[in-house]
């Protein structure tokens, strides 16, 4: 079996939420071609320019962003898909949107929003991804949301694998236009996971290097990195070491791609799946690493957490996010009009919805507009030192 033949093809997508009749017909794009344009030109998108990625309101401005790092995502993941013989288009439309639900702050941000909102349902950033883009995005003057297709939506909210127990935001989204939860993603979707993968473990090497959190000394205690630094310098003998750092990076990147274009084909001959609809119900995923190169990853991942995301510095920063976030959700609650007209004139009655209502106001924010709200509501002394320079 190849590949190819399980490719999404946009001529037979489901279809979208809401029939667009009448519309003007802006160039000659397919429907996937158009949903990773309406993804590109959203201000949920844009905003991903002042979202952190690892680096909470990094000094720097050669650190990583959400954006940047979803652009990154983006060529890697286009990258393997042609290879492989399928829908670009609705790879790099899943690669660009798969972190539009991110609140200020990252993870930490993400973790006081779930606490703050616990007793009304929690918050996941990948639920959010699809609340955003299909309930608060409003550009269009007959639905609500973009409007993407269902193998969009399908992709963005199964990428990492069939949903069991799907947060009330997913929920709500699946209620509406059904997702078929329970099954696989297409191929796309399955390239589009494991492309962040890629690009997140090399490049925050990369950012951890620059910041000086992260040495070749502690890099090289992995077999993964070690193997694939002596290559680069008996490549370049007597390269600077900044530049032997950087094809490193490069040739992770380069051994992890091959690999997993190598292991999908043999996963789609071993399960013998000829159609899109035979990789959703193949029962696992069938696009990703080689069993072999998983292992590594996953112990590089660890390496990881240890010593960047977890290092001092980083704690203390995300540890003064949280502050910020939880103390910004507790004056919204206790007065509405701090979030502004436009917002606190459509907070809801009931204290479930206005929770939500908050938490929507706050996940979309930027750092740096978080950072502000906070200091015009307690001062701007009171932002905490880890986060005073933003």
């Amino acid at each position: 079996m190849r590949v190819a033949e399980c490719a999404s093809d946009p001529a037979q997508s489901r279809g979208r939420r809401y029939e667009e009749v009448g519309r003007v017909v802006r160039g000659p794009r397919d429907a996937f071609q158009r949903d990773r344009d309406r993804i590109i030109h959203s201000i949920a998108f844009r905003r991903l320019r002042h979202k952190t990625q690892v680096f909470v309101a990094p000094d720097g401005d050669h650190y990583r962003v959400r954006l940047t790092h979803s652009i990154e995502v983006a060529q890697i993941g286009r990258g393997i898909a042609r290879a492989l013989g399928l829908n670009e288009d609705l790879t790099e439309a899943l690669c660009l949107a798969h972190d539009i639900g991110h609140p200020p702050f990252g993870h930490a941000g993400e973790d006081a929003l779930k606490a703050a909102m616990a007793a009304h349902g929690g918050f996941d950033h990948n639920g959010h991804t699809l609340r955003t883009l299909a309930r608060l995005e409003c550009p269009y003057p007959r639905f609500d949301g973009l409007n993407l297709t269902w193998e969009t939506l399908e992709g963005l909210a199964k990428h990492n694998g069939p949903v069991t127990r799907p947060g009330w935001a997913l929920s709500e989204i699946d209620a509406d236009f059904r997702l078929d939860l329970s099954s696989h993603a297409s191929l796309e979707a399955q390239i589009a996971a494991v492309a962040d993968d890629i690009a997140y473990d090399n490049h925050d090497i990369d950012d951890g290097l620059r910041a000086g959190l992260l040495d070749l000394g502690q890099l090289m205690e992995q077999p993964f990195v070690a193997a694939n630094y002596r290559a680069v310098e008996d490549r370049f003998p007597g390269a600077p070491r900044d530049r032997l750092l950087r094809e490193l990076v490069r040739d992770q990147i380069g051994v992890m791609v091959n690999d997993v274009i190598a292991s999908t084909q043999a996963n789609v001959a071993a399960a013998g799946v000829a159609s899109v609809e035979d990789v959703r119900a193949a029962g696992r995923p069938l696009g990703g690493f080689s069993a072999g190169l998983a292992a590594e990853e996953r112990e590089l991942k660890r390496f990881m957490y240890a010593n960047l995301y977890h290092h001092p510095e980083q704690l203390a920063a995300a540890a003064a996010a949280s502050e910020v976030i939880g103390r910004l959700f507790a004056a919204y609650a206790d007065d509405p009009r701090l979030m502004g007209e436009d917002w606190s004139s459509r907070v809801p009655g009931e204290e479930g919805a206005t929770v939500r209502h908050i938490g929507d106001y706050i996940a979309g924010m930027t750092d740096r507009f978080a950072i502000d709200r906070y200091a015009d509501i307690f001062g701007r002394d009171a932002v905490p030192g880890a986060l005073a320079h933003a």
